[in-house]
């Protein structure tokens, strides 16, 4: 049986019947829910906390396994990073200027990379953010390399055509010259010794007897072999690249135009033809149609202390000319 409740009214003085509001009633209920509610949530929060699960263990360990595995890859994707910008530096600044090739420009490897992205295949783990920076680091260091290899290979080209140029270039003295006694007259200004006026001599006078071996410098083309008053019989030879050797005063010549010769290759014989005043080996070097002091192409038959007397020769040399 319900019990009643009664209270004592002190306006009335009598008993009355206690009867609680209907909006009393709803507030206690809605305060006992929401006390059920909070001390549920946390005995739930103690529980998972203090006595997690076996799969919520397994779950979290796998979770801190991969967190690690992602700071690893990381710091492996900046090592490669700078890796990769040490390449791209070098393939710029060493390998591209030694073979005098224009450096790759940034823009054109940022192109490169904008047409590699098909490579984001590894995006698979995008979902997750660490994952998907990390598949964009490593996607844009896969396009650079990729783009690297194709600049390497353009520099594998350009060695191999640097081989050409390298055995092309005028690098031996014209005739034999061991003993560095045969340079006569250097590179400059001086009396001519037919004319006696000064004049500039575009070459290098090497004496030697009559008969003496004449060698090609380089390898190329004869594209002159013949005679001319003032350089009697004389050979030119194109060999690329803008360089061009010309040998004059010979007493007979081997060579032929339009014969193919290489370094050390004999064209012909040292004479006393035409504007000379005794046997000798007239010698210029020019590039691109403009002479050059040809001393400084005997790089490949001097050692450096024979290439300081060869200069100091030369220089001492240039008053007395045979032509």
């Amino acid at each position: 049986m319900k019990k009643i409740k009664y209270y004592y009214n002190t306006h009335t003085l009598r008993y009355e019947k206690l009867v609680t509001p209907l909006r009393v009633k709803l507030l206690r209920v809605f305060g006992f829910i929401s006390a059920a509610l909070v001390t549920s949530a946390l005995i739930i929060w103690a529980y998972t906390t203090f006595f997690p699960r076996a799969i919520d263990r397994e779950a979290a360990l796998k979770y801190e396994i991969i967190k690690d595995n992602y700071t690893a890859l990381e710091v492996k994707t900046r090592a490669l990073q700078q890796q990769m910008a040490e390449l791209e530096k070098r393939d710029n600044e060493v390998y591209r200027s030694i073979f005098e090739a224009n450096p790759l420009t940034d823009s054109a490897r940022a192109q490169a990379i904008e047409k590699k992205k098909e490579i984001a295949k590894i995006n698979l783990i995008k979902d997750d953010n660490l994952g998907e920076e990390i598949a964009k680091t490593l996607n844009n260091i896969t396009a650079r390399v990729a783009y690297q290899f194709e600049s390497y290979n353009g520099i594998e080209k350009l060695i191999n055509n640097q081989e050409t140029k390298l055995a092309s270039i005028p690098a031996i003295q014209p005739v034999s010259n061991k003993q560095l006694n045969r340079i006569a007259s250097g590179f400059g200004m001086r009396i001519h010794p037919i004319y006696g006026i000064a004049k500039m001599h575009s070459g290098l006078d090497f004496t030697a007897p009559q008969g003496t071996p004449i060698y090609a410098t380089g390898n190329g083309v004869i594209t002159t072999a013949g005679n001319s008053t003032g350089t009697g019989n004389h050979v030119i030879i194109n060999h690329g690249y803008g360089y061009e050797t010309e040998y004059m005063h010979m007493v007979r010549i081997k060579a032929r135009a339009g014969q193919r010769v290489k370094r050390g290759e004999v064209i012909g014989w040292v004479g006393n033809t035409g504007a000379s005043t005794g046997p000798h080996l007239h010698y210029e070097v020019h590039i691109n149609g403009s002479r050059v002091d040809p001393v400084y192409f005997f790089f490949n038959d001097l050692t450096p202390e024979q290439y300081d007397r060869v200069l100091k020769i030369a220089a001492t040399g240039s008053a007395k000319s045979f032509d």
